[in-house]
């Protein structure tokens, strides 16, 4: 018994970074001779909360089988997702999967997760703690989870376009008119 408690142990210690959220849990059913045979098909979303996250799916007999397969399957599908700050994401953007579209949108400190089920989910697990988002068409969870996925893959980094163009991370960021000059700043404290 002590045996198999520590490998339970183990396994947990192995990837304890990872959070899971099951977004849904569908009874399915397929008819044969004798009745119908009932099975389980999980959503789950899978994260580190630090800018990588995955989803997948899992059918099983059974609820707890369900949620292991989809669980192991979305932590071999993760994606890395540059985030500003920590918080939000860099720049606004669309995600779109079959008939599903959704538009993410950065937003100032404070503002929470404004998004609705399956993209609350996906956001929580990536480790946004701001953004803005709207769900157009498609309000199958799958769809929405998958064209949040779409267009979280479309986020670059101030970073990543300079060293695309050759040039400094300062000559890509827009200027700021209300941020005060430094040498002027030096200049009031003399």
């Amino acid at each position: 018994m002590a045996r198999d408690d520590n490998r339970r142990g183990n396994r947990e210690e192995a990837t304890p970074e990872f959070a899971d959220r099951l977004v849904a849990i569908n009874r399915v059913s397929k008819t044969v001779k004798g009745g119908k045979r009932f099975g389980f098909a999980a959503l789950v979303v899978v994260g580190d909360q630090k800018g990588r996250v995955g989803f997948g799916k899992g059918k099983a007999k059974e609820v707890p089988e369900a949620i292991r397969k989809a669980t192991e399957q979305a932590k071999r599908q993760m994606i890395r997702v540059p985030l500003r700050e920590g918080r939000t994401l860099h720049h606004d953007m669309e995600g779109r999967h079959g008939a599903g579209k959704v538009v993410m949108r950065t937003a100032p400190e404070g503002t929470g997760i404004i998004a609705g089920g399956p993209m609350r989910a996906v956001f929580e697990m990536l480790g946004l703690k701001d953004v803005v988002s709207k769900s157009l068409g498609s309000q199958n969870p799958y769809n929405m989870i998958r064209a949040t996925i779409d267009g979280l893959k479309k986020e670059t980094s101030p970073r990543s376009v300079a060293q695309r163009r050759g040039k400094k991370v300062a000559d890509i960021l827009p200027k700021r008119e209300n941020a005060p000059d430094a040498s002027a700043q030096v200049a009031e404290e003399a």
